[in-house]
C-alpha cells in the first residue's frame, strides 16, 4: 500500500493516537481494544498483522511479540467520525488477553457485580515466562514455537466446538451452525472448498501478496469448518492428527522403538 493518503483521513487524538478494536473475523467477538499511532496503523495495513502503540512504554508493539499469540488482520475499517478503527482478525493461539483468555472482555455485570464468565485457557506465567523472540517481525515463523502453537490452536478449537454445541444459536456463528444441523455444516464445507480452489488458481496465475493472503484465508476457513463437522460427531481433532502420523509411518516408528526396549 504505497499511497498513504488514506492515513491523512484518519482523525488521531491530541496524543496522535486512535483506539483500535480487534474483532474475531468469523465469530464477531470483540477480543481486545488497544491504541494505534500513525506508524502502527500503517504497519498493520502493510503487514496485515496487528501492530499497536503502548502508552505505558511509549513504543510500538507487535501483538504476540512476547506471547507468540500474533494477529493476522483480514480487514481494517474506519468509523463514520474517522476516530475509531475496527480490525477483523484471526487471533493465533486463541488467546488475546494477557490473563490467558480468549478475550479481554471476560467479565459480565450481574446482580452481584462483575462475574468472570470466561475460562482461562493458559496460565500467563506459561505464556510470558518464556524468552520472547528477538525479532517480532518474524515471530510467526519461529520454528521452535510452531508445533506447540499449532497444537494449542487445535486444542482450543476442539474445546470451543464442545462448548458451542449447547450454546444459544444467537450467541455465536458456530452455535448457529450446530443449530441448523449437519447439512448446513456440510454446505459450508462445500462452499469453502470451492473458494479454496479458486484462491489457489488465482495465486498460481498471479503469485502476489494479496492472492497469497486470500489462499491462506480460504484454507483456514476450510479447516475451521471441517473441525466444526468433527465437533458435530464429537470426534477429537487429535484423531485426524493420529491418522496423518500413521500415514507418515510415525506410529510405526514408535511401535518399533517400543519393541527395541
Amino acid at each position: 500500500m504505497n499511497n498513504l493518503q488514506w492515513l491523512d483521513e484518519v482523525k488521531f487524538n491530541e496524543q496522535g493516537l486512535i483506539p483500535a478494536i480487534a474483532q474475531h473475523h468469523q465469530t464477531g467477538r470483540i477480543l481486545m481494544v488497544a491504541w494505534m499511532n500513525r506508524e502502527a496503523l500503517q504497519l498493520t495495513a502493510e503487514k496485515m498483522q496487528g501492530v499497536y502503540f503502548s502508552r505505558s512504554r511509549n513504543k510500538l508493539w507487535f501483538k504476540g511479540e512476547e506471547s507468540g499469540h500474533f494477529q493476522t488482520v483480514y480487514e481494517i475499517r474506519l468509523d463514520c467520525d474517522a476516530d475509531v478503527i475496527v480490525l477483523q482478525i484471526e487471533q493465533h493461539g486463541g488467546i488475546a488477553c494477557h490473563t490467558g483468555r480468549e478475550s479481554c472482555f471476560y467479565r459480565k455485570l450481574t446482580a452481584t457485580g462483575w462475574e468472570t464468565v470466561d475460562a482461562q485457557l493458559k496460565d500467563p506465567n506459561a505464556i510470558y515466562g518464556e524468552k520472547p523472540s528477538s525479532n517480532p517481525h518474524s515471530i510467526a515463523m519461529n520454528s521452535s514455537n510452531a508445533q506447540a502453537e499449532q497444537l494449542e490452536v487445535l486444542g482450543y478449537l476442539g474445546k470451543m466446538m464442545a462448548e458451542r454445541k449447547a450454546a444459544d444459536p444467537d450467541s455465536s456463528y458456530v452455535a448457529k451452525l450446530y443449530h441448523k444441523g449437519l447439512n448446513k455444516i456440510l454446505e459450508k464445507i462445500g462452499e469453502e472448498s470451492i473458494e479454496t480452489i479458486i484462491a489457489a488458481k488465482d495465486f498460481k496465475s498471479e503469485a502476489c501478496e494479496d492472492h497469497k493472503n486470500d489462499l491462506i484465508y480460504e484454507v483456514a476457513d476450510l479447516w475451521f469448518h471441517t473441525i466444526v463437522m468433527l465437533g458435530y460427531f464429537e470426534l477429537d481433532v487429535q484423531l485426524v492428527l493420529n491418522e496423518l502420523a500413521r500415514r507418515q509411518g510415525l506410529s510405526g516408528l514408535v511401535e518399533k522403538a517400543n519393541r527395541d526396549h
